[in-house]
């Protein structure tokens, strides 16, 4: 076949398509997902098992379902292959890994989520499309100001009365001209502190100690800059500019002998790449502070530091490019990367109290068996960023203003990873874009954050690339939300159907009524 019809058509493979798919399931309606990926669940099935939680009693529905799924997955014994349960730290991100008094499981191995990603699909029979791109240029075919038809580069149509937007990207929303954001907003577009250029700013200690020279000869301008600084002055504090926080995989890592597949060494290795790696981490001891624990001796290992596994600058081009530059940013992303863990477990230079512990761990073999054992998805931080009939700012986060129609909750701290390593006016290296900072309790979402103008289109939502400014999405991107946001907007769509109106025509009364009795948790003090 070449042309299918549904109620649904989600595009995106995210957990949050995952969730709304189930969602609209579950209130009857038959759904696809149009997946460009071949793996469900995101980055939640790939790395990414340290959950970025925050306060976990704001997790409800499906997202709480997944969690709490895992944590059965875990009370079978047969499941701890390389580690007994009792050895197993339970230290999760400010909870415990295995809560059992909420019998839910926080901190999980990539394979273990995408089981439960599929288990619901299965369950639920939803089709599932997989390694299907979107043709942005032609794909989306638009009536009345209505979404009827995607079609993809393999030549397939999708047909549906409602669509989703569940990639990392926004592709389906920009192709359907929704208005969007890339990049950072000044500061003074929505009256904001921590949005725009954040030069001299350093709030999670990814930051270059002392005065280390950016030049290939120590203090030698002429010499140029080494490899990963950019030439660019610092700018002007709380200006906007259209760079992107860094992206990297989150890699899964195992130090259990029997289950390691080693670094090689990439064929396109240059050591002198890493010279500012050198430069960086001298004489400092928190290398291994991301090596976060998940079950069976393996970590989910994160960026730290000042020069680490984020591939700062490198993601600038990433939201708006065509489908064969996104595959060679990934590639790139993946050849630095690989390199840099492979220079820091073999180069002499590199400071013993680095490269020796270092050199315990590798890939797991039973991850990614059909990707060489590495991620399958890049950790894209922040894309797109709908325009839409509501804005998330750091007012609402911080709950300095309130917000009308809740349709889930937020509770991670404001958080930005750097965008760029510039030079001072001093004349030195320094990473710039770092942000975190604590809202205070969880605070709302609200409905029109995830739907179009209402001039523009009328069955379209979108639950990841959110109406938000950059600093907002700080805190607002974490896998639980997306879950939440998907589970809301499965249900609105659903409504939507049913009443025969445009999304933006909801009563948002009676879509809370229907969330709650679903789980969803809408409002809470603390």
């Amino acid at each position: 076949m070449t042309e299918y019809r549904t109620d649904l058509i989600i595009y995106g493979g995210t957990s949050a398509a995952v969730s709304a798919a189930v969602q609209g399931a579950r209130m009857g309606l038959s759904v696809m997902i149009v997946s460009p990926d071949r793996h469900l669940g995101g980055l939640s099935s790939s790395g990414l098992g340290f959950t970025d939680a925050g306060n976990t009693a704001a997790i409800g529905g499906i997202a709480r379902e997944f969690y709490e799924r895992l944590y059965v997955h875990y009370e079978d014994r047969s499941n701890w292959k390389w580690q007994h349960p009792d050895d197993f730290g339970n230290v999760g991100q400010g909870m415990p890994a295995m809560d059992h008094e909420a019998s839910a499981c926080w901190s999980f191995e990539p394979s273990a989520a995408e089981k439960i990603f599929e288990d619901l699909v299965r369950e639920h029979a939803i089709v599932v499309h997989r390694a299907e791109w979107l043709d942005r240029d032609t794909g989306v075919k638009l009536e009345a100001g209505r979404i009827v038809s995607l079609s993809t580069h393999s030549g397939r149509t999708f047909r549906g009365q409602c669509f989703i937007d569940a990639t990392y990207e926004g592709d389906l929303m920009a192709a359907a001209g929704v208005r969007y954001h890339v990049g950072r907003e000044s500061n003074a577009v929505y009256d904001e502190t921590w949005n725009g250029n954040q030069p001299g700013i350093n709030h999670h200690g990814h930051w270059f100690e002392g005065k280390v020279s950016p030049y290939a000869i120590p203090g030698d301008p002429a010499s140029g800059p080494l490899p990963h600084v950019s030439p660019d002055p610092p700018g002007v504090p709380g200006e906007g500019d259209s760079r992107i926080q860094a992206y990297c995989f989150r890699m899964c890592l195992t130090n259990h002998p029997d289950n390691q597949f080693p670094f090689p060494r990439p064929n396109d290795y240059d050591p002198q790449e890493f010279e500012l790696f050198l430069r960086g981490w001298e004489g400092r001891e928190d290398f291994f502070t991301k090596f976060d624990a998940i079950p069976n001796r393996k970590t989910d290992t994160n960026n730290h530091g000042p020069f680490s596994t984020d591939y700062i600058g490198a993601s600038w081009a990433y939201p708006e490019a065509p489908h064969d530059q996104r595959r060679t940013i990934i590639g790139e992303h993946a050849r630095y990367q690989k390199s840099l863990m492979y220079f820091a477990q073999n180069d002499s230079r590199v400071p013993a109290n680095i490269r020796e512990p270092l050199q315990a761990w590798g890939l797991p073999m039973d991850e990614f068996i059909d990707n060489g054992h590495w991620p399958h998805q890049l950790y894209i931080r922040e894309a797109r960023r709908m325009i839409g009939k509501a804005v998330m700012t750091e007012h609402e986060v911080m709950r300095e203003r309130p917000v009308v129609g809740s349709v889930g909750m937020g509770s991670y701290a404001l958080d930005s990873h750097h965008t760029r390593r510039h030079i001072t006016a001093e004349g030195f290296v320094q990473n710039e874009g770092d942000i975190g900072v604590h809202p205070h309790g969880p605070y709302a979402i609200g409905y029109g954050c995830l739907v179009p103008r209402d001039d523009e289109v009328r069955n379209l939502l979108v639950p990841v690339c959110v109406s938000s400014s950059h600093i907002a999405f700080g805190s607002i991107r974490m896998e639980p939300v997306f879950m939440v946001l998907g589970q809301s907007a499965g249900t609105a769509a659903a409504f939507a159907i049913q009443q025969e109106v445009g999304v933006q025509d909801l009563d948002v009364e009676a879509l809370q009524e229907r969330l709650a009795a679903d789980g969803q948790i809408l409002e809470r003090n603390g």
